[in-house]
């Protein structure tokens, strides 16, 4: 394989003219044959048993052409790139120069390359002050959870429905007097208060006695998603059948045993707060470190390629198709149901493409600026740990080139990130001050 580059009129674009030898597109050429010999029926020869002259005159000497093309080139075009220290950030335009039998196939590549970044400034970048305290309300609230998660469910009989009590219901909708389908359920367990029925729906329930029938007069939403009950007025029947209130346990020593690991209830909210210090610290850094790259990407100086933005793009679709295959959803049923084609789809895409990009340009820059590295211990102790969490023995991974790249590249994305914050200054509360002065004045003038 030989290969001449040379760059375009536009920026961070390159022409690669790449030549294979006649001997290795030929071979390919076979290659394609073979496989698809059992599928040519010519006269005079039994089903996939032709030989591949005879399958060339019959159908052409170009038949093979193509899948022999698909073969062999994107082998050698990625060799091509690695030889040239190319980086390529988009998908190549090619060309055909030359492509026959017995003859050296030649084809241009016309690609974006990476391009060089710039950061005005990265040190002192400022950031708002982040800093969350667990508050005993905080404690409370967590505690409050854990009762709702362990209380139980008894029958009230001596009032009307209430707000959050569990009203078991039979109900059946009309529209214009019609029922329609999937408006009718016996024994329904309605928390009322939830929000789960129409709005209006649960209000006209509270009230109601056990053994009552009433109808309940709602309007469907405009944007409901049934189009044909979208912003209609419905009339539901509804019989209330039972009652039920949530009876939380009694917060004391006793539950904490009962919930947790402790004895006491003074251990458990110690235990409680920890966690949420913990929680805290950790949301502090994800935010500062946030702010921190939003406020350094105004820093960047860069002219990104299209074609690096379609690629984002791309990357960022096929993430969320595996996302929604996983509850068996494919990406034509969910824009079916968005009213979107895959096009618009991409271009609300793009800014979002457009941020990430820009984000990491930043970070790479700070990186080889500031030379960080992960050392081979930080790499094999994440190695180490992916290898338990997913059951592998590490050696397994340790020679995986591309899982060393992937957590080599976020260690030292990580060192970068906390350089960052340790380098960033917090904004002075310039509001918060001055009102501080208004008050003051106003006290002088008085």
């Amino acid at each position: 394989m030989n290969c001449k580059v040379e760059k375009t009129e536009n920026a961070n674009e390159v022409k690669l003219e790449i030549t294979i030898e006649a001997e290795k597109f030929d071979n390919a050429i076979k290659k394609v044959y073979f496989q698809n010999a059992k599928y040519f029926n010519i006269p005079g020869f039994r089903k996939g048993k032709a030989p591949q002259n005879i399958v060339e005159k019959y159908y052409g000497k170009e038949i093979f052409y193509e899948d022999a093309f698909n073969d062999v080139v994107p082998a050698e075009y990625e060799k091509a790139l690695e030889e040239n220290k190319i980086d390529a950030v988009s998908k190549p335009e090619i060309d055909v120069v030359t492509m026959e039998k017995g003859q050296d196939l030649v084809f241009t590549a016309v690609v974006q390359t990476k391009p060089e970044a710039k950061l005005k400034k990265y040190k002192g970048i400022e950031i708002e002050k982040i800093e969350y305290n667990v508050k005993d309300s905080d404690i409370e609230n967590e505690l409050k959870d854990m009762q709702d998660k362990n209380s139980r469910l008894v029958t009230v009989e001596d009032r009307p429905a209430q707000k959050d009590d569990t009203a078991v219901i039979d109900f059946e909708g009309f529209v214009d007097g019609v029922p329609f389908d999937g408006g009718k359920s016996d024994n329904y367990n309605l928390v009322l208060g939830s929000h789960s029925f129409i709005e209006g729906f649960e209000d006209q329930v509270i009230g109601m006695n056990i053994g009552e029938e009433k109808e309940i007069n709602v309007t469907f939403p405009e944007e409901y998603f049934s189009k044909n009950l979208a912003g209609k007025p419905a009339v539901f029947k509804v019989k209330l059948n039972e009652l039920k209130k949530k009876e939380l346990p009694k917060l004391d020593d006793e539950f904490a045993k009962d919930v947790s690991e402790y004895d006491t209830l003074d251990e458990l909210k110690q235990s409680i707060k920890e966690k949420l210090e913990k929680q805290f610290k950790d949301r502090e850094k994800y935010e500062k470190e946030d702010a921190a790259v939003r406020e350094l990407v105004k820093e960047l100086e860069v002219d990104i390629p299209s074609g690096m933005i379609e690629m984002e793009v791309e990357n960022m679709m096929r993430d969320m198709e595996q996302r929604m295959s996983y509850q068996g959803l494919k990406m034509e049923q969910y824009l079916k149901m968005m009213n979107k084609t895959e096009e618009q789809f991409k271009k609300e895409y793009e800014p979002q493409a457009l941020d990430a990009i820009k984000s990491r340009l930043a970070i790479e820059v700070v990186i080889k600026s500031e030379k960080i590295e992960a050392t081979d211990e930080e790499i094999n102790a994440k190695i180490e740990e992916m290898a338990a969490n997913y059951g592998k023995e590490p050696k397994e991974l340790q020679e995986n080139a591309n899982i060393r790249d992937y957590i080599k590249n976020g260690i030292e994305n990580e060192k970068a990130m906390e350089f960052l914050v340790a380098n960033a200054k917090e904004k002075k509360a310039e509001k918060k001050e001055a009102k501080a002065e208004t008050k003051k004045d106003s006290k002088k003038e008085n």
